[in-house]
């Protein structure tokens, strides 16, 4: 299994995601599970991915063999050169719908798998709004709003509640980062399904780049402190709690 985790604030987007692969008690593995596309000064895309790895690797190769071939025929779209982050959604859907038709049959009649899957494209280009998308399995999607400000796919159930308190449209960038950090703090402490090293993306508005782009290992000092921060307000919070017994 696995945990991502996409916030879009006005000041830009956050993404998190860890690298966890489980099969299985006795088959545990890492895998990348965010990817990021970039033209300087035009466009800064994240691709977050969750489910069947055999279809989000599909996906993600059949995207990046579309770069490639337009270098020679810039004529084929791509997520790096189309017009609006909605086509870009739009694309990649379609490679999803690609690969659930062409192995959602053999995969499931195996018995040992879903081809479930889902991916959250999070990004910017010139001229338009940082965008975020969650696309299903069967390539349609949704866009996140004022009213839905984040998504989360796989193990998300550990992370929300420090999302719905802190997550509104006016968080800053710097909150918006601490609390996707909380948020994967709280689900590597309750799901073993999920694990480090992580992968954190953020991109700033109106920047066309990321302004952050790095993973996070165990022995990170940095994330250590908030984890250990977190916990030790959680505790005073508590004691600070009226009692409720006579």
């Amino acid at each position: 299994m696995t945990y991502c985790v996409a916030v879009r604030v006005d000041q830009g987007l956050v993404m998190l995601s860890d690298t966890r692969t489980n099969a299985g008690m006795d088959n545990i593995a890492r895998f990348r599970k965010s990817f990021t596309y970039h033209v300087p000064g035009d466009r800064a895309i994240t691709m977050l991915c969750s489910g069947n790895l055999s279809i989000t690797q599909g996906v993600k190769a059949t995207l990046s063999k579309a770069i490639k071939e337009s270098a020679l025929d810039p004529g084929i779209e791509t997520i790096l050169n189309c017009d609006t982050m909605h086509r870009v959604a739009q694309i990649v859907g379609t490679a999803m719908q690609a690969m659930q038709q062409r192995y959602r049959e053999n995969i499931e009649m195996g018995g040992s798998a879903s081809s479930g899957a889902s991916i959250m494209i999070a990004g910017q280009r010139k001229g338009g709004k940082p965008r975020l998308y969650l696309i299903y399995s069967a390539g349609n999607f949704i866009e996140a709003t004022e009213d839905t400000p984040f998504f989360q796919i796989g193990e998300h159930k550990y992370g929300k509640p420090i999302l719905d308190r802190i997550i509104k449209r006016e968080t800053s960038l710097e909150d918006a980062t601490k609390a996707v950090l909380v948020s994967m703090d709280s689900t590597l402490r309750s799901n073993l399904s999920v694990g480090m090293p992580l992968d954190l993306t953020v991109i700033q508005r109106d920047i066309f780049d990321f302004r952050v782009r790095t993973r996070i290992e165990a022995d990170n000092e940095e994330f250590a402190r908030i984890s250990q921060s977190w916990g030790a307000a959680l505790r005073k919070g508590f004691e600070d709690l009226p009692n409720v017994l006579d």
